[in-house]
């Protein structure tokens, strides 16, 4: 059987269990027990060898028999339980005590594996129910045996089940399935330029996965490098280096999926020294792998999902700005996204170390959420200011199988190329797709290995404006897929714009109605006191209120058009009827009887600045210039006193820039922010059709219209 039909066949498992099990849990049948037939098949030829050096072993009164049963097992677990499928299912009666016993035989490191599964629980729920023996039988049947299903292959398996399992639960597309042609592109993406360096005799390369699901990421990475890419038993591409030793590090949350991975892992790996370094946990409260830094990076981290779990620790690392991993900034809590990006900048290694490349792929968001001093935008600002981001490339939609969502390769390093410094390679690869010829959920579409390589030379040739004939629409088009920025391209300086507050001030009965509205006024005739107190304090407030109504409606209705000049004439008309206005009380008062007027004076202070507007308040941001940016006294950057001269002082001579807001950063008027507006730098215009086509459209349906009338109703139609 291929990996399709054996994936059908152990899915099978589910009409057995479907009245038992709820369509969530199949996977805490199938998955364990995929795992366990796996493990019988591979250590199936060393069984009787295990067993027999057990008994000489304890024959010799030897106590501590791990080191010498792994060798004999010829892998880094072994069982040494005399049960295996066959001897199982032979003592039916007895199945469930015998299969707690086969798992209690299986080595440490592989108990703690399997123990991730809760399978126990599983055991009885399925013995109880009378599906034991089915169930077992059934994945009995059918034959897992490294010489039947190769590593590769069984890796597919494990993926295409949890796959299955995350569309019953109608989980994040994200969390733990990447397609594989996706996953071959990135690991090329991220090796890209690099063969060379791993050529290298007695290279030494490690890659590492913060978020690794069931490894398929990291064990496709070493495969590109020293067997190759194959599909379907055909060589796509042949290995980098068949001979470079290569160090497979990661981690993981999801306890089944964890335990998928490194037991798969210390199967493909006779030394078990890459499943030794996965690591179980959320990576972002609890990183397993701090202070090891890493060659290659690369991760599909869950879409759109919160980080509140994650929030206490994450919040105090990033307090500990450099000395952490999250100081340059926090994403809002609903995405963690660009959380995972960070993690994983701070674990590249030094330039003079020989650096590090990371792939990343995630959705549109991270791009450009965020305004200026966002968590988001300081992150993208840090990226671009350390000049780490080498090129974006924008895959086609329909790529993943619970969306269909855009999303994008982010590929960073911290050792460019001469020519690639201080740039930003865009690639538009949304086209680079074929349909499949059956579609898998929301997945319709593939990248295949020619579209691939085709986006690995863009990317190698580094042309601004490079082109590709896509087909859009059923037709095919000539189209700009790659354009190059400078870093500071993608910066700005967001300034906020004033304009002087205008008012002026009419004791009419409209205005003086508009005082009940204000806050001020209204507090005269409330009390927090109780009882009497409390009502007798309100009664005096609501005197006040109407000795306040009286003498408003006793001043001249009079337009002012100058704060100045009306406040006296208010203060003196307090004063004629004995009133005390307190600050909020006389606020309320110039509030009500005020409004917006463009030809009166300029209110100011007490200190005579003009005072702003609220209302009028605007924001302008001003793109970063490439080169040096002098400040002036009031710390204006010169580009945006030049913006600002050019763009906003002849539509209103009164704007002035407000000075106080600043960047934290680097002291400057102006908060500095960076977003990649991906699709504006591809935009295509499409003209509308001339006016007669779709008026001679119009036509033709209206006179379909009048026929079907007429052959419904029986009539000649006109």
């Amino acid at each position: 059987m291929n990996h399709s039909e054996i994936v059908s066949f152990l899915w099978g498992v589910a009409d057995l269990i479907r009245d038992t099990f709820k369509r969530g849990k199949y996977q805490d049948v199938i998955l364990p027990l995929t795992v366990l037939r796996r493990l019988d098949c591979v250590l199936a030829a060393t069984k009787e060898r295990v067993l027999k050096r057990q008994a000489e072993l304890k024959g010799k009164g030897l106590q501590d028999l791990d080191a010498q049963l792994r060798c004999a097992s010829g892998f880094a677990f072994y069982n040494n339980s005399r049960y295996d499928f066959e001897k199982l299912l032979a003592d039916a009666p007895h199945l469930a005590a015998n299969l707690r016993n086969y798992i209690a035989g299986f080595s440490p490191n592989m108990r703690e594996v399997l123990e991730r599964f809760d399978f126990d629980n599983t055991i009885s729920k399925l013995d109880e129910a009378g599906l034991l023996f089915q169930v077992l039988e059934r994945f009995k049947n059918v034959d897992l045996h490294p010489d039947k299903v190769d590593n590769p292959t069984m890796g597919t398996i494990f993926e295409e089940l949890i796959r299955k399992f995350n569309e019953a639960l109608n989980e994040n597309p994200g969390e733990h399935f990447t397609p594989r042609d996706v996953v071959h592109l990135m690991v090329d993406l991220m090796l890209a330029g690099d063969e060379g360096r791993i050529r290298r005799k007695g290279i030494v390369c490690t890659v590492y996965d913060p978020c690794c699901g069931s490894g398929g990421m990291l064990m496709i990475t070493k495969e590109h490098i020293t067997t190759g890419w194959r599909r379907n038993g055909d060589i796509i591409r042949p290995p980098i280096n068949p001979d470079a030793e290569i160090h497979l590090f990661g981690q993981e949350v999801n306890p089944e999926t964890w335990a998928v991975s490194k037991s798969d892992l210390f199967m493909k790996d006779p030394t078990g020294r890459d499943a030794d370094n996965i690591a179980y946990g959320s990576v972002l409260s609890n990183d397993r792998h701090a202070g090891r830094s890493f060659d290659y990076l690369i991760a599909n981290p869950p879409y759109g999902k919160d980080w509140k779990r994650d929030e206490d620790a994450v919040r105090a690392e990033h307090e500990r700005g450099a000395s952490g991993r999250f100081a340059p900034g926090l994403p809002r809590i609903s995405d963690g996204q660009l959380l995972f990006l960070l993690h994983m900048l701070a674990h590249m290694k030094e330039p003079k170390e020989g650096g590090s490349r990371i792939a990343i792929i995630m959705n549109g968001s991270p791009l450009f959420t965020g305004d200026g001093g966002s968590g988001e935008s300081e992150i993208r600002r840090y990226i671009l200011e350390n000049d780490l981001l080498e090129a974006l490339i924008a895959l086609p939609e329909q790529l993943f199988y619970n969306t269909g969502i855009a999303t994008y390769v982010w590929l960073l390093t911290n050792r460019k190329a001469p020519e690639r410094r201080g740039k930003v390679q865009l690639i538009d690869a949304s086209g680079f797709w074929v349909p499949m010829r059956k579609s898998l959920g929301d997945k319709r579409r593939e990248i295949p290995p020619e579209r691939a390589q085709d986006i690995l030379k863009i990317l190698a040739d580094f042309r601004d404006g490079d082109t590709r004939r896509i087909t859009k629409d059923e037709k095919e088009e000539e189209v700009v897929v790659s354009r190059i920025f400078p870093t500071t391209h993608f910066g700005y300086r967001k300034i906020t714009v004033e304009r002087p507050l205008r008012l002026n001030f009419q004791a009419t009965t409209d205005r003086i109605a508009r005082l009940e509205e204000e806050k001020g006024f209204q507090n005269l005739a409330q009390s927090k006191k109780k009882g009497a107190a409390g009502e007798k304090e309100r009664a005096e407030g609501r005197r006040l209120q109407d000795a306040i109504r009286a003498f408003l409606r006793g001043l001249p209705d009079t337009l002012f058009k100058d704060r100045t000049e009306f406040e006296p004439v208010l203060d003196a008309a307090a004063r004629k009827a004995n009133l005390k206005l307190s600050a909020p009380v006389r606020k309320a008062i110039l509030s009500a009887l005020s409004e917006r007027d463009e030809t009166a004076a300029i209110c100011r202070d007490k200190d005579g600045n003009p005072e702003p507007d609220p209302v009028l308040r605007d924001t302008e941001r001003v793109p970063l210039p490439e080169g040096d940016d002098p400040a002036d006294a009031d710390g204006v950057p010169a580009s945006v006193r030049a913006f600002f001269d050019r763009e906003v002082r002849p539509h209103v001579p009164d704007a002035c820039i407000d000075t106080t807001k600043r960047d934290p950063k680097d002291g400057r008027v102006g908060l500095i922010g960076y977003e990649i507006n991906f699709n504006r730098y591809f935009y295509r215009y499409t003209p509308p059709r001339p006016i007669e086509e779709i008026e001679a459209d119009i036509r033709a349906i209206g006179q379909d219209i009048v026929r079907m009338l007429a052959e419904v109703t029986g009539t000649n139609a006109a």
